[in-house]
């Protein structure tokens, strides 16, 4: 179950989501998360070529769980030609869901033959036109004056601002930061962000994963940042930050730093439902430890330590 919520859904979530206009769309995202959907869905292959359920012998909770997660890539995605690749996860998934468990709920069972979405822009809804106000008849002079026109329907409402948006301008916006450190060697970059970014304007924050017993494969967690990253979409503009996983396969921990608008950290993290799991610490530019943590995980350059144990860079990701 861990698994399915952890690597499946974030992947398939940022796979269709975007495709039907439900989040923003970025190609590269999507292209990202069509990857992870299938590093994810063929470890559920091999697992499934040697099992008939996901835990032993029976169908179990984790098997109803699953395919309910599942189902979403055989709605828009798992044709024809998929499912023969993938017969072992096609036949579990078709046996589950036809259990009168699931399919009581559920809507019958079809096959695709061909992808419903393709890694294009979604079109925009057409407005509805304004109906042309009536004109009046001509009335006799002794009559009274005709009703006024009809108002043309209403403008929709706008789209309500992000709430960081509502900030004071800041003078200096956080791309140019971006394209620094995109552009510079790592030390010239961090030197840059400490004399350049307005510290009034801007924070800094410790994002540490709260439940490091669960990570299991290092390729698997550093999935699950890239699913955290992918949610956080709607904040892009007023965040920049790093996380890695460090350690290694059934060992490991998730740690990163952000710098982000405002003095709150949860106007930014909020758009991305799973920010519940991390850990949110606020550091303090002017402080030498804090700074270090900062340069750390965004250089990749040494291990954490969490406890009394010491862990040494496997893996990351980078959100600009």
């Amino acid at each position: 179950m861990s698994f399915f919520n952890s690597e499946v859904l974030p992947a398939l979530g940022g796979w269709f989501r975007p495709l039907l206009g439900v989040d923003p769309y970025n190609k590269k995202n999507v292209d990202e998360s069509i990857k992870a959907a299938k590093k994810a869905v063929d470890i559920v292959e091999e697992h499934l070529l040697h099992n008939t359920y996901l835990v032993g012998e029976r169908i179990t909770l984790a098997d109803i769980f699953a395919v309910g997660i599942i189902s979403r890539g055989f709605q828009y995605f798992y044709d024809k030609e998929w499912r023969s690749e993938n017969v072992n996860t096609t036949r579990w998934f078709e046996t589950i869901y036809n259990q009168p468990i699931f399919s009581a709920v559920a809507k019958p069972l079809e096959f695709i033959e061909k992808p419903k979405l393709a890694n294009v822009p979604p079109k925009k809804a057409d407005q509805p036109k304004a109906k042309k106000a009536e004109q009046p008849k001509a009335q006799p002079k002794a009559a009274p004056k005709p009703a006024p026109a009809a108002e043309e329907e209403a403008a929709p409402a706008p789209k309500p601002k992000h709430p960081v948006d509502l900030l004071p301008r800041s003078e200096y916006p956080l791309d140019e930061w971006k394209r620094f450190y995109s552009n510079n060697p790592a030390d010239q970059a961090m030197e840059y962000f400490w004399k350049t970014v307005p510290f009034k304007d801007y924070t800094i924050w410790q994002v540490d994963y709260k439940y490091n017993d669960e990570l299991r494969l290092v390729f698997m967690s550093n999935n699950l940042i890239g699913g955290f990253n992918n949610r956080l979409e709607g904040s892009r503009k007023h965040l920049f930050g790093a996380a890695g996983v460090y350690g290694e396969n059934h060992d490991s921990v998730i740690s990163g730093a952000f710098v982000i608008r405002g003095d709150e950290y949860l106007p930014v993290f909020d758009v991305a439902p799973d920010y519940e799991s991390f850990d949110f610490k606020k550091l303090d530019p002017e402080n030498a430890e804090d700074r270090a943590i900062v340069e750390s995980r965004w250089k990749f350059d040494k291990p954490v330590v969490v406890g009394d144990k010491e862990y040494k860079y496997a893996d990351g990701k980078v959100f600009k």
